[in-house]
């Protein structure tokens, strides 16, 4: 056991009483945060052979005095220029049974100063002579931050036998030969510049914690920098700069090179939680750790900057929760039969084949660009330029699991492009231009691809955020794809493709990226297996046969026409603007395949009615043909159906439901629900679930929380869980969303709220994140919207909450076919529209509602999300909301307006 220091551990550092005395232990004023009976003064030996005194924060001996065993150790080791204080939400959060050492490294924090500078090797043997002073026997999980993180790994190497587990936050073991090293390091490890800027001054110190956005509390940023508060203690945090080995004759550099092969050797469970923000351990490093550990598990925080665990401190749960579900323990090896079933249906998914280019007809049609120069392509064409692609890109360096981000608009070189890739077995990375540039930049970067495809708007943009990987330009007239082709033409020492059964369909093959209608954008994977289910499932369901055609009109099925082996054909619109559909390109689109089916967005389909009256008879004789109208990405009112099928007039409609998780969950025809069905139904029927997909709903509870337990009994309202071969296979480095998002195991939890018919129909009530939560209970708001689109002269509804959660109150904002005369101003508001419902439509929503009602606010449209055009913004609807029932001046505004006021196309949805 370790040996306690009897010296006094609580003594206070004086400059000016003697610059040569280095007193060891926690100072006696109180740190925030930081519990003073976790500080510990620990005698043991060094790489030297020296006895030394460590400083600890070790809840340990409180353990040990509650009689509480121990079963896994965690040893925290921080890097520079911080100290143990780096973990105390760590040691504060610790569940029973697991004892947390923080060390502060010799030379930093509140431990002794040698007196001479400490190399890496020295610091890794210092490490073990602690944890042998400890008796730290196993299970031990490492747990780092910065220069921490190579001395930690190399004490993992060395103690293998012992490692139960490995976490790292923002660090590094690998400087790339061909990449700068980070300039704020070359900076302060300058010659001129190290001793004036991390020893003389505090500046290296104070730097580390003003990176964290918003600023860290003053205090706290005192604690970090409490153990350097003179030059002389800062002699480690100058030595610890210097021993970064950069040139290949360092002194460290040996020891660092063999720790970084030493660390892909590692096969215990393994966590990377990252701040992308931070300018010194960038994405690149996060890139070469999951090269080095490629089964660990990532949680990144786009805020996050260096000190990613007070930039985001939730991120400690997040540590703990993971390490209490993969660092095994016996006492918690119970079985649990819901996830145990879960995980045996999801073994049992039946084998599917990844999707490729479908040239069982090679001289048909595959795709028909509308757009632009009017291109088309057979599919003997399509699927002998895919390989030839693939052939050229494989020679530029794009291999087998390379993450590639492809910014190309839908057609022709898309197709290629997006077929070649998974011809390679690379992965393909795709994110909605209507992310708006910074939040486009930011899911690109987290996604960490090698390379980018795209067109020159789109590697502008690359550049301007900071996305990383190797450019490709593509040109909207495909000539450099078609001099690409030429390169990958068969002949001479070219690289070979790989066969269909060299490529593992459980592999990774997409990452989509969400719409961030409730939240930053998530990359959701998607395998090579789920993609191929995923257009089974769309054959099945829609009864795709050999002689169909369709417009693909609606991005995320834009691509699986050569899978399907269907020809398609991509309108004269902009595909990631619904909205710019007319009538007449769509019957050109129709005209060009002789389409049978139609996908399109609803924004898109609301502009092809608006526009349908300037069509010519020839043109409502094309419209006229297609056999299927699809509409999916918001709820498509069906009054906007039934205005449909009066210009394509031979269609069926049906309105898949799902989300870039898990499409196509369900399906129906609304404009074949009989009042009888709905009678006695909330919210919007999207269908009895598709072939092979499970329902279940996790009831609400009364405060609006979904319970853990599932149901499948008619009327039950809650969150709405799905279960399916083509449901995603995980968030993209989002361990803590993609845990919350899979409960019970194979399940996905949609974020959607509703219920089951006795029939088996699903009926969507709306988004959990929009539930209102009353007094009197969670509201849901599709219900209480339909009701009142009942009122009459109401072109479109909306219900929000306002005031805190449980005590919300209901607001209802309806858009009046007619305002004229109908405003009433808020007494005392500011100036400008501030709007009251009058009496008598106040009165007549409230009758309608079915619930209590607040208020009845009145506007000229509501906002909607940048990217569907389609889903009312019901967080900007809230606010604006709250502002005028509590008389604020309150600039309307909406996402993406660069601080402009907005105002949107009117719509129906919801």
């Amino acid at each position: 056991m370790a040996t306690t220091d009897p010296s006094p551990r609580h003594r206070i550092h004086d400059p000016a009483r003697d610059a040569g005395q280095h007193p060891v232990g926690l100072p006696a004023r109180a740190l925030p945060g930081l519990d003073p009976q976790w500080s510990r003064v620990v005698l043991a030996d060094d790489a030297d052979g020296r006895t030394r005194r460590w400083h600890v924060l070790d809840n340990g001996p409180q353990l040990e005095a509650a009689g509480v065993p121990v079963h896994t150790t965690v040893l925290a080791v921080h890097g520079n220029p911080t100290w143990s204080y780096l973990w105390r939400r760590v040691l504060d959060e610790a569940p029973t049974g697991w004892r947390v050492v923080a060390v502060d490294q010799l030379g930093m924090g509140w431990s002794e100063r040698p007196g001479r500078p400490r190399t890496l090797a020295q610091r890794v043997d210092d490490l073990g002579g602690l944890t042998d002073a400890l008796g730290l026997t196993g299970p031990v999980v490492t747990l780092a931050h910065d220069w921490g993180g190579p001395i930690s790994l190399g004490w993992a190497l060395a103690h293998r036998a012992q490692l139960a587990g490995v976490v790292l936050t923002n660090t590094a073991v690998h400087q790339p030969s061909d990449e700068a090293s980070p300039a704020v390091i070359r900076l302060a490890r300058a010659p001129m510049l190290l001793a004036q800027v991390c020893r003389t001054t505090p500046a290296f110190v104070r730097a580390t914690t003003a990176l964290s956005r918003p600023s860290l509390p003053r205090e706290v940023r005192d604690a970090f920098a409490a153990p350097y508060s003179g030059a002389a203690r800062r002699d480690g945090v100058a030595d610890f700069v210097r021993d970064i080995p950069f040139e290949p004759d360092h002194p460290s550099r040996a020891t660092l090179d063999a720790i970084a092969a030493g660390t892909a050797t590692l096969d215990v469970p393994a966590l990377l939680v990252w701040g992308p923000r931070d300018p010194v351990f960038s994405q690149r490093y996060l890139e070469d750790l999951m090269r080095r550990l490629p089964h660990a598990q990532v949680q990144r925080y786009a805020h996050a900057s260096h000190l990613v665990l007070e930039d985001a401190p939730e991120g400690v749960g997040v540590i703990w929760a993971w390490l209490q579900q993969h660092v095994p323990v016996a006492a918690r090896a119970v079985a649990n039969p819901a996830t145990d079933d879960a995980s045996a249906a999801a073994d049992a998914e039946p084998p599917t084949l990844p999707v490729r280019v479908d040239a069982g007809r090679p001289q048909e049609t595959a795709v028909v660009e509308l757009g632009g120069a009017g291109r088309r392509i057979t599919f003997g064409e399509l699927a002998t330029r895919v390989d030839d692609v693939a052939r050229a890109l494989a020679a530029r360096g794009i291999s087998r699991g390379d993450r590639v981000a492809v910014l190309v608009p839908p057609g022709i070189d898309l197709t290629t492009i997006v077929y070649a890739l998974w011809r390679l077995g690379a992965v393909v990375v795709v994110a909605d231009a209507g992310l708006g540039l910074g939040r486009l930049g930011a899911a690109l970067r987290g996604a960490g691809p090698r390379h980018v495809i795209g067109i020159r708007t789109a590697l502008v943009l690359a550049a301007a955020t900071r996305v990383p990987g190797q450019r490709l330009l593509v040109t909207p007239d495909g000539s450099t794809l078609d001099e690409l082709a030429a390169e990958g033409v068969p002949g001479g020492e070219q690289v070979s493709l790989p066969e269909e059964s060299e490529l593992d369909p459980d592999a990774d093959g997409a990452v989509l990226f969400t719409s961030g209608a409730t939240g930053p954008p998530k990359g959701v994977v998607y395998t090579r297996r789920r993609l191929g289910a995923q257009v089974a499932l769309l054959r099945e369901a829609f009864g795709f046969g050999p002689q169909e055609r369709f417009v693909a009109a609606f991005a995320p099925f834009a691509l699986y026409g050569p899978a399907l082996g269907l020809p398609s054909a991509v309108p004269d619109m902009d595909v990631t603007a619904p909205h710019t559909l007319t009538a007449a390109a769509l019957a050109d689109a129709v005209e060009a395949v002789d389409a049978t089916m139609v996908f399109a967005a609803p924004a898109a389909l609301r502009n092809v009615v608006a526009t349908g009256g300037g069509l010519t008879d020839g043109q409502r004789a094309v419209l006229a043909r297609p056999r299927l109208v699809l509409s999916a990405g918001a709820p498509v009112p069906v009054e906007l159906l039934r205005q449909v099928k009066l210009l394509l007039s031979s269609a069926q409609t049906q309105t898949p439901y799902g989300m870039t998780e898990a499409l196509p969950v369900a399906s129906l025809d609304p404009t074949t629900l009989t009042a009888a069905e709905a009678q006695g139904q909330a919210g919007v029927c999207v269908g009895r679930p598709l072939p092979r997909v499970e329902v279940a709903i996790a009831p609400l509870d009364s405060s609006g929380a979904p319970a853990e337990e599932l149901r499948t009994e008619a009327g039950v309202v809650g969150e709405i869980v799905v279960r399916g071969p083509h449901v995603k296979e995980r968030y993209d480095r989002q361990w803590a969303a993609q845990r919350a998002s899979e409960r019970p195991s194979g399940w996905h939890r949609t974020g959607d709220v509703g219920q089951l018919d006795a029939a088996g129909r699903l009926w969507v009530h709306g988004r959990l994140a929009h539930v209102l939560t009353t007094a009197d209970g969670p509201v849901t708001p599709y219900p209480v919207e339909d009701r009142v689109r009942a009122v009459p002269g109401l072109a479109d509804v909306a219900v929000v909450g306002v005031g805190p959660r449980g005590a919300q109150l209901v607001v209802v904002v309806v858009v009046p076919t007619e305002r004229a005369g109908m405003l009433t101003r808020v007494r005392g508001s500011a100036s400008g529209p501030r709007v009251l419902a009058p009496a008598g439509l106040a009165e007549r929503v409230r009758e309608r509602a079915g619930v209590p009602v607040a208020a009845v606010l009145v506007r000229d449209w509501l906002p909607v999300d940048v990217r569907h055009a389609s889903k009312v913004d019901r967080g900007a609807l809230a606010d604006w909301a709250d502002g005028i029932l509590h008389g604020r001046s309150l600039r309307e505004r909406l996402p993406g307006a660069a601080g402009r006021p907005v105002r949107a196309p009117r719509t129906r949805s919801r």
